[in-house]
């Protein structure tokens, strides 16, 4: 529930408000333990959530680098090729598990 926080500074095209906005709202589930609060703590809630979310704004616009931006779509692509990997059966890599 919580692997929606993604890294949102250099890259091309930049994060927008929806992703901020986004990762805003995971952190506060993280944080709060709640995934949907109750009528009671409703408001506390979108409140936190608001207060991240600019935080992280000032904060993007605030960090200075002098790499590259990296591209969205190839970095995507790593994790996929890094998750294949980790959460692969050993058969599928090639590996035979053999009986004793």
């Amino acid at each position: 529930m919580y692997r929606n926080i993604r890294t949102l500074y250099n890259f091309e095209p930049p994060g927008c408000a929806d992703e901020i906005q986004a990762a805003a709202l995971q952190y506060v589930r993280k944080v709060s333990v709640y995934a949907k609060p109750s009528q009671a703590n409703r408001l506390a809630f979108k409140a936190a959530v608001e207060d991240i979310g600019l935080a992280t704004e000032r904060l993007l616009a605030a960090l200075l680098t002098s790499s590259q931006p990296q591209n969205r779509e190839a970095e995507a692509e790593k994790a996929r090729i890094r998750a294949r990997k980790r959460f692969a059966w050993p058969c599928r890599l090639g590996v035979r598990r053999t009986r004793r």
